[in-house]
């Protein structure tokens, strides 16, 4: 069984930090209750190795805060240290009924069942059995019944680990089936005008590290709407599936692809000059008159293609809208200019390195 993969995982690791952090502390603070209360501390328990043993808790707390960051591999390390925490309360302590409960480990179990893999989980279930069989071997005269004493409070503990384990993973799976939904478009399986806007920023700074222009080109389809009227909306949807599927196969593989509404499509990239955008375009325009449905019922596109520098500073969502306006307009001129064609826009923002002079097209070129 594979791991569901998690989103935003910076924020995951500075909360898994926090909550280790917190499962020493508490750890610490519950181990100290022992050091003033008469008898709580086994007869030969030095005072001072123990107190030292809780100072290394809270030490190893401050540095888990500090960091704020604890992957996978130092998280399961750090469970399994609890539980070895719990151990040396447990040992230390006179009546660990009394003094130091298997219930002390639910915590570090909680923990564990909401950050560890099934890999590190299952070995933590594991120790939590080990714990309570270690902790609880001095208090019963009888090995049978040590034995079921430990069988309750281990399978209690697991249990609602597991417990807490499979609802992670439910929820997980909840909010990956969300995400797909709000970042794809239900008619084509393109992604959608709020998936373009989060690809924005990742776009925006490739292209300040390699100092290349971004290019977006607006799609769309010749007299969709007479086709609409005329044969009805589902031949409408059928289309559209056809040509986002066509798309989807001719733009490069970093480049997005979306549909923003509509018969309208968006592609995002990043391009040398208007010359690769053009070609880019051109490509795509053929796509989509040799697409299934453009073999049947000859579907064309208009495209409109506008380039821009990304500068420091701006907000990339807004230089987002800006070009696509202005691919929009250009998009526009295909149309007036005749339909099926390539238009791109005649302005673009200063690249970062000069580009050569180039031929102009219907809507003119940078």
């Amino acid at each position: 069984m594979h791991d569901l993969p998690r989103p935003e995982r910076g924020g995951e690791h500075r909360l898994v930090a926090w909550c280790l952090a917190a499962l020493f502390c508490a750890g610490a603070a519950l181990g100290s209750v022992n050091l003033f209360v008469e008898g709580a501390l086994r007869d030969g328990v030095s005072r001072p190795l123990f107190a030292a043993a809780l100072g290394a808790c809270l030490l190893l707390a401050v540095g888990l805060v500090v960091r704020q960051h604890a992957g996978e591999a130092l998280t399961a390390v750090l469970v399994l240290l609890g539980d070895a925490t719990y151990v040396l309360l447990a040992w230390s302590t006179g009546d660990p009924l009394r003094h130091a409960p298997p219930l002390m480990l639910l915590f570090g179990c909680f923990v564990a069942a909401w950050f560890l893999g099934t890999r590190a989980l299952a070995v933590h279930m594991l120790a939590v059995v080990a714990a309570c069989w270690v902790a609880l071997a001095g208090s019963y005269p009888s090995t049978p019944l040590l034995l079921v004493h430990v069988a309750v409070s281990a399978a209690t503990l697991d249990v609602a680990t597991l417990g807490v384990f499979l609802l992670r993973r439910r929820v997980q799976r909840l909010l990956a089936v969300t995400q797909e939904m709000s970042s794809t478009d239900p008619l084509t399986g393109l992604a959608n005008r709020r998936s373009l806007v989060d690809q924005a920023p990742r776009i925006w700074r490739q292209a300040r590290r390699d100092g290349q222009r971004v290019g977006a080109l607006v799609l769309d389809l010749d007299h969709f709407k007479r086709l609409n009227d005329e044969f009805g909306h589902a031949v409408g949807d059928a289309v559209l599936r056809s040509v986002g599927s066509a798309l989807a196969a001719s733009v490069r593989p970093p480049d997005v692809l979306a549909r923003t509404g509509g018969e309208e499509l968006v592609v995002l990239g990043l391009v040398a000059d208007p010359s690769e955008a053009r070609r880019l375009a051109e490509r795509l325009r053929l796509a989509v008159k040799g697409s299934v449905a453009g073999q049947q019922r000859q579907v064309t596109v208009s495209i409109g293609v506008a380039l821009t520098g990304p500068t420091d500073g701006e907000d990339p969502t807004d230089a987002l809208w800006r070009l696509v306006d202005r691919a929009d307009a250009a998009m526009y001129q295909a149309k007036q200019g005749g339909r099926d064609r390539v238009a791109v826009a005649g302005s673009t923002v200063v690249p970062f390195r000069r580009v050569g002079s180039s031929h102009p097209t219907a809507g003119g070129m940078a």
